[in-house]
């Protein structure tokens, strides 16, 4: 790398990504790396225009601008069913909103654009999409429903509230039988070409944080509890029940999800899966 350039990593700043992040060694990237925290929709816009280098965002903008980017293998988040933090809360049963009024949070792109699917595909809707502030005495004072991603979905799960809850993430799987990848880890071409070996070594510090995460879950089930609330019951089973893995099964569901993307005009173009590949070492 040229004196001074550093590396711009991205990270969504929810919890549902912290396994990947939590073991990684800071002290050995030490002036090679800049951590750019945001939201997924603000990672999304700065991966695109170049502000960011590598990092999780959310896996609609992949299919925006695929162009752009390789996926990291072995990264992201995804669910098996339920999810817990991507959460609709809704008044009346889902086919009885298929035409009504939805409040949309403006952090994601994924669940909305899932969400859009979901309704269009499996209740044949075309409801009045809103997009609000992240509160949900707000988004529901004259709405039918309200969208809820991350930590927002989690801590209004846990208020006194009258409305019904479905998870996308087993919404997706009751209908289709497949996974739901919600966020992936990619790397511009760009960076690839101009830093092959430094990537390669933050792609393995990643995946070696997630192997400790998935052995010891404690720690990160403790920072939690005590930066969000909850208990540690609930910690552990929301932890236990992601998956950050991007094998064939999480990338099946994927390819789905991007091609109902497609047939409905979410997405321009058929999504292809482009896959980083270190030829760096021999394995």
């Amino acid at each position: 790398m040229k004196q001074g350039e550093r590396i711009r990593i991205g990270k969504i700043n929810y919890t549902n990504v912290w396994p990947i992040y939590y073991h990684f060694p800071h002290d050995r990237f030490a002036g090679t790396v800049e951590w750019i925290e945001t939201v997924p929709t603000g990672l999304n816009r700065a991966m695109r225009n170049g502000e960011i280098d590598m990092g999780a965002f959310s896996s609609f903008e992949y299919g925006v601008s695929f162009g752009l980017y390789e996926l990291f293998p072995d990264l992201s988040v995804s669910a098996f069913g339920k999810v817990h933090s991507i959460l609709l809360f809704h008044k009346k049963p889902l086919e009885k909103i298929a035409f009504g009024r939805i409040a949309l949070t403006t952090a994601s792109a994924t669940s909305v654009n899932l969400l859009k699917i979901m309704m269009s595909k499996f209740y044949g809707g075309q409801p009045d999409y809103e997009y609000t502030a992240p509160s949900l005495e707000e988004m529901m004072k004259h709405r039918d429903a309200a969208l809820l991603i991350g930590d927002d979905a989690i801590r209004a799960s846990w208020t006194d509230h009258p409305f019904e809850v479905t998870d996308l993430g087993e919404l997706w799987h009751r209908h289709t039988g497949h996974w739901m990848t919600f966020a992936v880890w990619a790397v511009r071409k760009e960076t690839v070409r101009r830093h092959p070996e430094r990537v390669a070594a933050i792609y393995a510090a990643f995946v070696e944080s997630k192997r400790l995460s998935r052995e010891n879950p404690e720690p990160i089930i403790r920072e939690a509890q005590a930066k969000i609330g909850g208990t540690y019951d609930y910690w552990r089973n929301y932890f236990l029940n992601l998956s950050h893995d991007l094998a064939e099964p999480q990338r099946e569901g994927l390819r789905l999800y991007y091609r109902y993307a497609h047939e409905l005009g979410l997405l321009s173009r058929e999504v292809p899966l482009q896959l980083w590949t270190d030829h760096t070492t021999v394995r």
